[in-house]
Order: structure tokens, then C-alpha cells, then sequence
């Protein structure tokens, strides 16, 4: 059994009461729960778990950044989700207990606490207000899926850069390290050419500057125009 603090001053059992899939449980289940959990730590780069491995339970971030990817046939890698603290991941598997849909690594140093799939298990037979949540979790999932789905086929480059961009700001991901032009473009379906081309663009538009490595906004209505928000 873990012990549920972590040396920077991460409380898991606060972070679960602020969680969708957890705040409905009381103090008691969310402790429980917490003690359950593993902590664990990964080098820039390093393999959390690969797609198709065993389940490896539900993933809850304490510090870093990581993306969530899937490699075709040909070797080429796309990434799903990048996810930053306070972010889960690997929920479908978690809950359902089959293999991995998709691989994890760190985009920087990162540590996250794993919650076995039996744990979650036994939640969902055990409180149905739980398995609620786990249900309307499950389904915003699914409906980001299907956005960023029309995104890929519908809007172009310098659209889905600027909703990405806006996104990421709200967490905010831009300041940290660990997404590289090469990360978003792996992310947009594009190259990192195409990423420097268009950001380079809505530099002169004035929708953005750069300070060094990080991209900072400094239009954000101008932004969301070129993103068709």
C-alpha cells in the first residue's frame, strides 16, 4: 500500500476530490481509494506502458508532461492527448480492464500515481453515483474524440494550430516543457515544418510572439477568430 503524499506536497486525496470520475465520493472512499495507489516516476522520454500491454490501471499525473500516442503500420506516430498535472489517462482500460488502447510516455520528468483496475472495479459494483460519473466522463471523451476527428478532416493547419493553441493555454501547457514543434505537429497530423511556417504566420498577424522556446499569446480574440470559435 502506497502512501498517498508525495515529497513535492501532492495530496492524492485532494486531487481525487476535485476529480470528474471521484468527487462524488465522500471523504472516506476517496482516502481509501488513495491509499490504494501507486506512485511512480519516469525520465524525459521513458515508456509509461505501450498499447496493447495488460491493463495498466487509471493514471493520475503529479508533475510533468506526457502524450498519449498510437503508431501506424508504417511506423508513423500520432498523438492523441498531451497531459499535463492533475491530468488522467488510460480511463477506457482502467474501467473495462482490457489491454492498453494506446501507449504513454513523458514528454518530460513525470510523476503519476496508478490506480489499479480492480480498485476501480470494485467502485463501480459498489457505488452507483461513481459509476454515473464514470459514464458521463466517458461519453465527453468520446464527443472530444469525434471534435478532434472533424478537426483532422475539415479545418486546416493554421485552424487546428490555433485551437490548439488556445487549449493548451487554458492549462497552461505552453510555459512547460517538453511540447516541441515536432510534439504538435505529431499531435495536428502535419509536419514540423508546416508547425514553424504557420506559427511564424500567426506571429505576423499578431495573434502571438515568442520568448525564447515559449509561445505566448497576445491576442487571444484574434486566435479564436482564426480558430472559428
Amino acid at each position: 500500500m502506497a502512501n498517498s503524499h508525495g515529497p513535492s506536497g501532492f495530496l492524492l486525496a485532494d486531487a481525487l476530490a476535485h476529480h470528474p470520475y471521484f468527487r462524488v465520493l465522500d471523504p472516506l472512499s476517496t482516502e481509501r481509494l488513495a491509499r490504494q495507489a501507486l506512485r511512480l516516476s519516469f525520465s524525459a522520454g521513458e515508456i509509461v506502458f505501450l498499447e496493447g500491454d495488460p491493463c495498466a490501471g487509471l493514471w493520475i499525473i503529479e508533475e510533468g508532461r506526457a502524450k498519449v500516442y498510437r503508431v501506424d503500420a508504417e511506423g508513423h506516430e500520432h498523438i492523441l492527448h498531451l497531459l499535463g498535472p492533475g491530468d488522467s489517462f488510460n480511463d477506457i482500460a482502467a474501467l473495462d480492464g482490457l489491454p492498453n488502447p494506446a501507449s504513454v510516455a513523458a514528454l518530460s520528468a513525470l510523476t503519476a500515481w496508478r490506480i489499479s483496475h480492480q480498485a476501480l472495479d470494485a467502485l463501480l459494483h459498489e457505488n452507483i453515483d461513481f459509476a454515473l460519473a464514470a459514464i458521463r466522463q466517458l461519453t465527453q471523451r468520446v464527443r472530444g474524440l469525434v471534435s478532434q476527428i472533424e478537426d483532422l478532416a475539415l479545418c486546416s493547419v493554421t485552424v487546428r494550430l490555433a485551437r490548439f493553441l488556445l487549449r493548451q493555454s487554458e492549462k497552461p501547457s505552453l510555459s512547460q516543457g517538453g511540447i516541441t514543434r515536432a510534439t504538435i505537429a505529431a499531435h495536428l497530423a502535419t509536419t514540423p515544418e508546416t508547425i514553424s511556417r504557420t506559427l511564424h504566420t500567426l506571429e505576423e498577424l499578431g495573434a502571438l510572439r515568442f520568448d525564447r522556446h515559449r509561445i505566448i499569446i497576445v491576442n487571444p480574440d484574434l486566435l479564436r477568430t482564426i480558430a472559428g470559435l
